[in-house]
């Protein structure tokens, strides 16, 4: 993989950069192009006023001015929102000093893609990066990019949360159809994150296309959507902790069971122990169990990841 560059972004109602993100690509052939957002830090103040800004932005029809659907206020604005024009498709006036995350990676593949024929790319984030990831896809099809998004392979997000409500999740799915594209969304276990935003009557969020979802055995079903969806249910309470206590026992035999490579670090299990016992969730969240069922996970990856877009989207349909 060659390392094209690491990127920080604008964010126009903060006044400061907010928002990161890496781009590099395969040199064999077909050359592919990653765009990966950088999720939530555990520690940083701005990507959790980011997440809890729940704040509806309305979505409207570039020509039309109908709206298409409300969306998480907090992912648009750290994606590249203008706080007086919205969403144009072309900035006035672009500067090097406070680049947007949309509008700059955008152009960044376009510069890349003309030179390269054959040449796709996929856009992917964990958390946070995985809401910006498909709303990234959203807006180009909302500025109708369609040589952009006929060179997009797929958007694959791990522990992505809810992103818009019902209207916008078909809206999204026409698009997403429309252009032939990958979604995967990947859910592990009891990650509380996708299961956020709430999807009830008071906040609307909605999720969209099918969820890759793993247990903790790594086991993987394509579902419509995951079990516990709003997390807090009662119900669920007991096989949660029951779960969080076998996460603890597994992250000590794993490198037995699976090999040494899947060793934790004493702070990871420690984390688990801690935090997975109080809100077992929350432990379940980390990268480290996403990148683990992405290799470990059943058949359903390259099943799933294998199958042409037409077939993609018949399984959707299903």
């Amino acid at each position: 993989m060659e390392f094209i560059g690491f990127y920080k972004f604008w964010n126009d109602y903060r006044n400061q950069f907010t928002t990161y993100a890496t781009m590099f690509q395969d040199t064999s052939d077909p050359n592919l192009i990653v765009v990966a957002f950088r999720g939530t830090g555990p520690f940083n103040a701005d990507d959790w006023i980011t997440d809890v800004d729940i704040s509806w932005y309305e979505l409207k029809d570039t020509k039309t001015s109908k709206p298409i659907g409300q969306i998480h206020g907090g992912f648009m604005k750290a994606l590249g929102l203008q706080k007086i024009k919205g969403w144009p498709k072309e900035l006035e006036n672009p500067t090097d000093e406070h680049p947007f995350a949309y509008y700059t990676i955008r152009e960044k593949l376009k510069e890349i893609l003309e030179k390269k024929e054959n040449a796709k790319f996929i856009v992917t984030g964990h958390s946070l990066g995985g809401a910006l990831a498909i709303l990234f896809a959203g807006v180009l099809g909302l500025h109708e990019e369609t040589w952009l998004l006929k060179r997009l392979e797929g958007v694959y997000t791990f522990g992505q949360p809810r992103v818009g409500d019902e209207c916008f999740g078909k809206y999204m799915m026409k698009m997403i159809e429309d252009n032939h594209l990958g979604y995967f969304r990947y859910v592990y276990s009891n990650d509380l994150v996708p299961r956020l935003p709430y999807d009830n009557r008071a906040l609307f969020f909605k999720h969209f296309g099918p969820s890759l979802y793993f247990d903790s055995f790594y086991n993987g079903k394509v579902l419509k959507e995951e079990p516990n969806k709003n997390y807090f249910s009662l119900v669920w309470v007991i096989p949660k902790y029951i779960n969080a206590c076998w996460e603890i026992i597994r992250s000590f035999i794993l490198p037995y069971w699976k090999g040494k490579e899947y060793r934790e670090e004493h702070i990871e299990k420690l984390y688990r122990l801690v935090v997975g016992l109080v809100i077992p969730g929350l432990a379940a969240h980390g990268c480290k169990d996403y990148v683990d069922v992405s290799i470990l996970g059943t058949d359903l990856v390259p099943t799933i990841v294998n199958m042409t877009k037409d077939e993609q989207v018949l399984k959707k349909n299903d």
